[in-house]
């Protein structure tokens, strides 16, 4: 591990992360890494490197830090006591207890069951928009494809994707700044998945029970409601619709934007679409939809010389530690670097329980777009969430020439 000054909060570089304009892939990230593997926030403590974010998120000494958000924003109602019940915020034995009972439903035999279903989706929408040499990325590719993957996990008509994708938007929100004020329409999203899950459930119990994803987590809770209750099983639907819909949208989007900006790897996936599952890795190290991770230190210790309270925040940025040249002899994109492991899905006990999920569905995603869309650029102006946090394109014009 590196050991670098300074050893005090003091005297660490400042980064303004509560300011709507931080960009965590700003100079001011770049030099503070370059001063120090810790920064100073308004949040708390943000670790910048990989050597120390890669011990750190590790680290039992902290626990899972978001679980105080809606407290944080004196949010309540419906959103603010599922996000405190739900899988992320629990700890310890509760929360092994939930990641053994869903294990199953998001093994890496799902994933190879349904790849022929991610690839039927993916030409599909590919289909609807290669025969005019343009569409609006997200709308038309990234986000009904992440919706359709989870209507199809959950045995819902992908029909309803558009519904669903809505939802999520607005749910969203609650990991904003503007969490408070939207409060409302949080709180009727959030209402509202539920109300989908319960659908979800009622629905296969109606045509009966097989071995996909929503069966696995209703054969726990049937076999055992003290180990997997009624209101668990559907806190986890509605994660599984949340968390899915979200990020992998995001992603892609992020993934085609970098490929855009990095045109000889693009045509090198499309020659070999073997690569795909390695462009999905290398695509989240550089620029992962989640720019940083959150732990609450559990008791006052000392680490590499910094004294960390009780109750401190700290903010591991995946991003930075992805980037950081200390650990990357050339942290340039390339998807045919062998690389260290990326901090995208997290790591420790909190790490992505639906990884394998997310993996095959871009894996898949990006192997066909790269063959069938040759030599993608913009067309016309690309918005954006803010650039920390959960990011990613909110519009992603682009025009490419046919491929296959």
């Amino acid at each position: 591990m590196s050991s670098s000054v300074p050893t005090t909060l003091e005297a660490a570089p400042y980064l303004d992360v509560a300011d709507p304009s931080f960009s965590i892939r700003s100079q001011a990230v770049i030099d503070a890494r370059e001063e120090s593997w810790f920064a100073r926030t308004p949040y708390g403590i943000a670790i910048l490197r990989y050597d120390e974010v890669n011990a750190l998120i590790r680290d039992q000494r902290l626990r899972q830090g978001s679980y105080a958000w809606p407290a944080h924003n004196k949010a309540t109602g419906s959103f603010a006591d599922w996000w405190l019940r739900m899988l992320l915020s629990r700890e310890g034995a509760d929360h092994s207890r939930l990641r053994r009972l869903a294990n199953p439903a998001f093994s890496p035999k799902l994933v190879r069951k349904m790849t022929p279903e991610f690839q039927a989706m993916a030409n599909e929408l590919i289909d609807s928009f290669i025969d005019v040499g343009h569409c609006e990325f997200v709308s038309q590719f990234s986000e009904p494809y992440a919706t359709q993957v989870i209507c199809s996990l959950l045995g819902l008509p992908r029909s309803e994707w558009r519904g669903l994708a809505e939802l999520a938007v607005d749910m969203g929100l609650a990991l904003g700044v503007t969490f408070k004020q939207d409060e409302a329409k949080i709180n009727a999203a959030t209402d509202k998945l539920f109300g989908y899950a319960a659908m979800a459930v009622e629905n296969l119990k109606k045509n009966g029970l097989g071995d996909d994803f929503l069966s696995m987590l209703v054969k726990a809770n049937e076999e055992d409601k003290a180990a997997l209750s009624d209101q668990e099983l559907y806190d986890m639907i509605v994660l599984a619709i949340f968390g899915g819909i979200d990020t992998t949208r995001n992603q892609i989007a992020l993934a085609m934007d970098t490929f855009i900006q990095h045109p000889e790897q693009w045509k090198l996936l499309g020659e070999q679409p073997d690569l795909a599952r390695a462009a999905v890795e290398e695509v989240m190290r550089v620029r992962p939809t989640v720019t940083w991770v959150t732990r609450e230190a559990l008791e006052d210790f000392n680490f590499q010389g910094l004294e960390i309270k009780k109750g401190t925040t700290v903010h591991l940025f995946s991003q930075a530690a992805g980037t950081d040249p200390k650990a990357f002899e050339n942290p340039e994109f390339d998807i045919t670097a062998k690389r260290q492991p990326h901090f995208g899905f997290g790591a420790g006990a909190h790490h992505c329980i639906g990884h394998f999920i997310a993996r095959g569905d871009m894996t898949e995603a990006l192997s066909l777009l790269a063959q069938r869309l040759k030599g993608p650029s913009y067309n016309g102006e690309v918005t954006w969430l803010p650039d920390s946090g959960n990011t990613g394109a909110t519009a992603l014009p682009i025009k490419f020439d046919r491929g296959v």
